[in-house]
């Protein structure tokens, strides 16, 4: 028998494929990412926005995102860091919190693009969608993008989403993942605008106030939780004040910018920040130097350090 080459060895039956970095680091969920980004081919170069949200422990990021072909360009951010600037100082990350930055952010975007929506002024918890206007243009539409959060029942992450589409942004959703939402007996979903409205007025958070002040066995943990509310003067029937005047200060001036005074993320910030910093000016386009004046350089730097007496250089 000839010799006869083996080409479907071993290595060639292997199929394993290795998988994204951000996939292996349990960062991005390519399989939900591929339909949020996946436009129809009839509308050409037309972008598909992503409403992203993402919670760290001490902040809470939305952003607006379109994808392209070689990577995501950020349209417009907003970020719980931002909140004191309008009046908003302690519980960042809280579900109120999250819905003043789903806030911000929607009225930054029709801000940016003149576009005329108010979105719903008077919160009371009650789900709503924006509506187009005959004639004028439509809102800003975007997908809601969770990540690999988990998306369960009063999740802070449906704050934020609330809060954009209070402020005028097209967010298809439905209200079944709204605090206070449940199956009802014939196994519908039921939603409780009530319960919604004392979350975002952080009604949950004055009420754990309330328990843990009462109990005398958790008196040393409110000193602890919430030593920074008690410092500002700040107790339970404060909070809802509190959250509407930021939610009014938000709508009347989107767009603050940052005061010079206002610590950075190190809070290391002794001074205020100059507004207008000076920088050295380039020396770009510097017409070439002769060799005399390449000499006369080094004859001067020499005579500094008292290396070689000028006598001995020539000219």
């Amino acid at each position: 028998m000839g010799f006869v080459k083996i080409v479907k060895n071993t290595a060639y039956f292997k199929r394993f494929q290795v998988k994204f970095a951000r996939r292996r680091q349990n960062k991005t969920d390519y399989y939900a990412r591929q339909r949020l980004v996946t436009q129809d081919k009839n509308k050409y170069k037309t972008p598909k926005y992503r409403l992203v949200v993402r919670i760290t422990n001490k902040d809470v990021i939305c952003q607006i995102f379109a994808a392209d072909l070689t990577h995501d360009v950020c349209m417009a951010a907003a970020y719980a860091h931002e909140l004191p600037r309008y009046g908003l100082k302690h519980g960042l990350t809280n579900y109120a919190a999250a819905y003043c930055t789903g806030l911000l952010l929607a009225r930054r975007v029709n801000k940016k693009y003149n576009l005329e929506y108010k979105g719903n002024t008077e919160v009371d918890g009650n789900d709503f969608n924006v509506e187009a206007e005959e004639g004028g243009k439509a809102p800003f539409k975007a997908l809601l993008d969770v990540g690999l959060a988990r998306t369960t029942t009063g999740a802070r992450i449906f704050g934020a989403l609330k809060g954009a589409c209070d402020g005028g942004i097209d967010v298809p959703h439905k209200d079944r993942r709204f605090p206070g939402s449940k199956r009802g007996e014939n196994k519908e979903w039921e939603s409780d605008p009530e319960t919604h409205r004392k979350y975002i007025f952080g009604g949950h958070v004055g009420d754990w106030m309330k328990a843990i002040a009462e109990d005398d066995d958790k008196k040393e943990s409110v000193k602890q939780q919430f030593k920074k509310f008690q410092e500002a003067g700040i107790d339970a029937g404060k909070l809802e004040a509190m959250y509407a005047a930021t939610h009014k200060a938000i709508r009347a001036d989107p767009t603050k910018k940052r005061d010079g005074s206002e610590l950075g993320y190190f809070k290391k910030r002794k001074a205020p920040k100059a507004a207008n910093p000076t920088y050295p000016k380039k020396t770009w386009g510097l017409t070439r130097r002769s060799k005399q004046q390449v000499k006369a350089t080094i004859r001067q730097k020499l005579t500094a350090k008292g290396v070689v007496p000028v006598k001995n250089m020539e000219a």
